[in-house]
């Protein structure tokens, strides 16, 4: 832990968060989370007893690659909302608890959901504006308004030729998910576990829980399961290693490494996982059954300078608007971006239906307004296959789903030098 006069040392640098709010922290964007530190001479100590553990939670990178904002925003909430600190989890899976009564939401009202409809272009007339959704299957859906959720490294493949030398789109290029790896992991027995989400300063692991203990659905007196996030667990993280090109095997062995060290009473020596071959005969669990998620393309990259190019909700096509935790807000890429992301559009719509003025796009960068002018635009690629991975989703690795990640995005399989 920091000691006293450490503790002292840290505080005034966060005092202009605290005084000046927002205008400070956006400032700090062009500053990585170490640049801040050390600008603002804050005790080195901090980056290992706090730094690594919130960079890693918050966006699955390491501190000095994390822009400052992130963390600001984030100490910010805890400090002035009185339900900043709280965390919570849902009592069941995300299908049944989130998606089904939002679909359900949406049908009592008049709504539709349509699943696996895949769309193949956005047809724009000779003016640029929407014409219509072409599917896969050759439907076309024409609307009133158009609005995109897309994750941005979807939305990149996507955009219409027309509008393909617009600044607003053109800025979309200083953006791209990050990749991350999910584990849910079922043990023999009981862990120590604690009813909360906990942070680790481990080099690969970001958070985790005992599910059997946070989880309604998931519990369990006798037995754990624990879920966990696997970061950074590429170069395009700042990983040393190609997580991403692993086989499950071998990220679940280094994940037992790991949590022998978190657990060291408590993990058994498994001849299944040799990175546990140094445990002694106090620990007993062993790893009954696991699943590894690969996300590839998961929230953006939050690197300094990346705030000024997300793109305001409205956009410069009429009646096309955009959403996504990626767009400009002042949450970064996550749940809460997401849905504060998705109420700004809404808004943008609503404010047009009552037939007022457009809210204003956000300004745009110079540079990107000179190179949008140069930019060659092209038919877009469109994503191709159907395996929730191209679609920024995640999955379980098989060989399909890897043939279809590595015609989309090869970059996931190059190997750090």
């Amino acid at each position: 832990m920091l000691t006293l006069g450490e503790k002292i040392q840290t505080a005034p640098p966060l005092l202009p968060m605290l005084i000046e709010g927002q205008p400070f922290i956006d400032a700090q964007d062009e500053l990585s989370v170490t640049e801040f530190m050390r600008k603002y001479g804050m005790p080195e100590r901090i980056n290992e007893e706090v730094f690594i553990a919130m960079a890693k939670a918050l966006d699955f990178i390491d501190p000095d690659k994390l822009s400052m904002t992130v963390v600001l925003t984030a100490m910010n909430r805890f400090l002035n909302e009185s339900n900043g600190l709280q965390m919570a989890f849902l009592d069941g899976n995300q299908p049944d608890r989130v998606c089904a009564p939002m679909k359900e939401y949406i049908e009592k009202r008049g709504g539709k959901v349509v699943v696996s409809s895949p769309i193949k272009e956005i047809v724009t007339n000779d003016n640029g504006s929407v014409n219509h959704l072409l599917l896969r299957s050759g439907e076309q859906v024409f609307a009133d308004e158009y609005v995109s959720a897309m994750p941005v490294d979807v939305v990149k493949r996507m955009i219409p030729e027309k509008w393909q030398n617009m600044p607003y789109f053109r800025q979309i290029d200083e953006l791209e998910g990050i990749p991350v790896i999910n584990l849910h992991m079922w043990f023999d027995r009981k862990l120590q576990a604690v009813d909360h989400l906990c942070f680790s300063r481990s080099p690969l692991l970001s958070v985790y829980a005992d599910m059997s203990v946070t989880c309604k659905e998931y519990e369990d007196p006798n037995q754990s399961m624990l879920e966990l996030v696997f970061a950074p667990c590429s170069p395009l993280a700042g990983g040393k290693v190609n997580w991403i090109a692993k086989s499950d095997e071998d990220i679940i062995d280094a994940t037992m490494g790991e949590l022998a060290r978190l657990f060291p009473t408590e993990i058994a020596n498994d001849e299944r996982w040799p990175a546990t071959s140094k445990q002694g005969p106090d620990g007993q669990a062993k790893l009954r059954k696991y699943t590894v998620v690969k996300v590839p393309r998961s929230v953006y990259a939050a690197i300094p300078g990346r705030n000024k190019y997300r793109p305001s909700q409205t956009s410069p096509i009429p009646h096309f608007t955009m959403a996504g935790d990626w767009t400009s807000q002042k949450f970064l890429g996550s749940m809460e971006g997401a849905v504060l992301g998705g109420k700004l559009a809404a808004e943008v719509i609503a404010n047009r239906a009552k037939g007022n003025q457009n809210k204003p796009i956000k300004e745009i960068q110079q540079n990107i307004i000179d190179s949008a002018e140069t930019y060659k635009a092209r038919k877009p690629s469109g994503v191709k296959g159907d395996d929730a991975l191209v679609f920024g989703g995640g999955a379980t690795f098989n060989r399909s789903s890897e043939d279809q990640l590595r015609e989309v995005d090869p970059s996931q399989f190059v190997q750090p030098v």
